[in-house]
Formats: C-alpha cells, structure tokens, sequence
C-alpha cells in the first residue's frame, strides 16, 4: 500500500508520497515513489507511483529510455515531448508498453498488474497541469472544483482536503494540509510509512522549488503531528454535548 497526493493551487503544485512497500507481513522496505524531471528553464516534471512496484519502475525506465514516435519514427522520452497533456498520453502509452511485455506473464503467474501514478509539472510554453494516470494508460485531470488527485490509500487523508483546499490556496498552505493528510493515513495504515518524499514547483517558474525527505527525525513534522492531534482534541471538547437523553 501506499498513499500519494498532488496538490494544483493557485501558485504551484505540491506532491507528496510515503516509501513503504510491502510484499507480506515480514517484508517490507522503502522505495522512492516520487521521481522528479527536470530541464530548468525548459520543464519540469513530477511523478508519484502507487501499485506493483515491479511494474512502477518498468513504466519510469521506458520514459527516461524512450519509445519510438510511431509517426515520426525518433525516439521520444519524458525530456523531449512538447506539452504537458502529450506527457501524459506518453506515460500511458508506456504503461500500456509495459503491459504488452509483462502484462500476460504476470497474469499468468496470478500477479495484479496493478500502476497508477500522479503526473505534475509544467513545459515551457504550457500551463502548469496534474493528472492521474490509471493502468489503463487512461487519465483524469485536476480541475479548479477539484485541484487535489490522490492514489493509493487515499480515504483517511481525503476529508483533510476536502474541507480545506481550493484552488486559491497558497502552495505553503497546501503542502502544510497535504502533510495532515499524510499524517492521519499513517496513523490509521501500517501499510504507509516514513520516509515522506516532498516537493514544491511554483508556476512558470520551471524548476524544482522545494524538494526534501521527511524522516522521523524532522522537527516539523512532528511538531505538527503533535499540534494536529492536540487542535483536534480540543475542537471535540468544544463542541457541546448531544442533546439525545441522560442516558446517552
């Protein structure tokens, strides 16, 4: 399991992805699960993967090594191709490459081939965009009425976001919430761990904002999960009793 978020607010995206992967109770280990892409000054590109991790990297080798344009015949990769929407159709063109190779041997040997990814960035020229890209090599956007895409075990950091992102946050602002929402899904999933990958891209700016790990050791972090789970606490107590019975 895992449990990634892309944020599009009104200066920036935010992207966030835990490590953990898991293959069984007694097998677990960290894997970055968030990629960064970068020509600065010419594009910048952020992908999240959730599911078989086997088939995740497969996806991200292809982008880097490239597939050939069927209509031109050159070799394209994830630095070449000209707009944010044609990334998009170039991922889910590799994960359906990577289905053609695997996809029936897996299926045969009772494997899921099971890939989503969060799709971020902006190419010289285009808008800043998010996606979320399905195994399929289908693909939503995020939208002004919605402008957070999660994948993995996303319901216990979605009422975070629901209640609290627009698309006019700030990104400081939406990467604080995006940390909430990463902290309630650790708390109520083992299968989402530490370390917490982050990063930050300012619109137009083409390039890498903020890109750090959050590890145990974080003094923010866990200052704000502390603060969290205290602000929590007293807002229940606030608010006055059910007014159902005595016996309630």
């Amino acid at each position: 399991m895992t449990y990634c978020v892309g944020i599009l607010v009104r200066d920036g995206l935010v992207m966030l992805a835990d490590t953990r992967t898991n293959a069984g109770l007694d097998n677990i280990a960290t894997f970055r699960k968030l990629h960064l892409y970068q020509t600065e000054g010419e594009r910048v590109i952020a992908i999240a993967t959730a599911g078989n991790l086997a088939v995740s990297q497969s996806v991200l080798n292809v982008l880097t090594e490239g597939l050939e344009n069927p209509e031109t015949g050159k070799i394209e990769t994830i630095h070449t191709i000209p707009s944010m929407f044609k990334v998009a159709q170039f991922v889910g063109r590799a994960i359906r490459e990577v289905y053609r190779i695997h996809g029936k041997s897996m299926e045969q040997q009772a494997a899921s081939f099971d890939v989503t990814m969060l799709l971020g960035g902006q190419v010289k020229g285009g808008r800043l965009r998010l996606f979320m890209i399905y195994s399929a090599g289908n693909f939503i956007e995020a939208t002004p009425d919605t402008p957070y895409l999660q994948i993995g075990e996303h319901k216990y950091g979605k009422p975070i976001l629901d209640r609290a992102v627009t698309g006019e946050t700030d990104a400081s602002e939406a990467l604080k919430l995006g940390l909430i929402s990463m902290d309630s899904t650790l708390r109520s999933n083992l299968g989402v761990g530490m370390p917490i990958d982050i990063a930050v891209i300012r619109r137009d700016e083409l390039k890498i904002g903020i890109s750090h790990r959050i590890d145990e050791s974080d003094t923010y972090f866990s200052h704000m999960r502390t603060h969290w789970s205290e602000a929590l606490r007293a807002a229940h107590q606030a608010i006055p009793a059910p007014p159902y019975g005595h016996d309630v």
